[in-house]
């Protein structure tokens, strides 16, 4: 039988984000659950006609309610981009709101503000990063060292962050919110992108050891 969300992803930082999300949730409220279905993006699954309705940007993650049928989409209503896919989670399924802030309050905008941050900063510069690194066919010194250190003054945002708090966002040490989980599988990834360590930035370390040590950390990284 079909659950009543189903995810389109594979286990990269962006697909992890939603993957751990949906975990959280589940583990809170224990009446939601999902379906996975893993995308090959090395056969360009991705840019197929039936994958572009849902996404006209070619990417995971994708997630489509099942439970929210529409007109346009008879079976479910889709989401993409990784960050406002978990704000639409937490909108909808996170009714007692603890992964998320009163709306309209300072908390609600802070947490906002460090998920654009990491959207517009933290994910596509450290991606650049793996791709020079990693993925390009030629070696080009300057795009390592470009994008490998803004990944590390990016990290330095975060450190200055996570001073003197366990979360990004809530009153005192803060609680663990969607803020947290739109950027902790970027920055688990740090060796990747040629950050050794990161004992250079004890609270981003002490933060990113504590979320992998949840159960629900384990188990949305380890999908699909």
């Amino acid at each position: 039988m079909s659950k009543p969300l189903v995810l389109y992803t594979v286990g990269t930082p962006n697909g992890h984000k939603v993957s751990i999300m949906l975990e959280e949730l589940k583990a809170a409220y224990g009446n939601i659950d999902y379906d996975v279905e893993k995308i090959n993006l090395s056969a360009n699954v991705q840019k197929e006609p039936w994958f572009i309705a849902m996404n006209p940007n070619g990417r995971i993650p994708v997630l489509v309610d099942r439970s929210h049928p529409t007109a346009a989409q008879p079976n479910g209503f889709p989401v993409f981009e990784s960050a406002a896919i978990l704000l639409y989670l937490v909108q909808k399924y996170d009714k007692e709101g603890k992964f998320k802030f009163e709306s309209g309050s300072d908390e609600e905008s802070q947490m906002l503000q460090w998920i654009f941050f990491a959207h517009g900063g933290v994910g596509p510069m450290q991606g650049q990063s793996h791709h020079f690194r990693h993925y390009a066919p030629e070696d080009v010194p300057y795009g390592k060292k470009r994008y490998g250190d803004e990944v590390v003054r990016l990290y330095g945002v975060l450190d200055i962050g996570l001073q003197g708090r366990e979360y990004l966002v809530g009153p005192g040490a803060g609680k663990l919110s969607v803020a947290d989980v739109n950027v902790m599988p970027w920055v688990r990834y740090h060796k990747h992108a040629g950050v050794e360590t990161l004992d250079a930035f004890p609270n981003l370390k002490a933060w990113l050891d504590r979320l992998l040590e949840r159960e629900t950390v384990k188990a949305g990284v380890a999908v699909p």
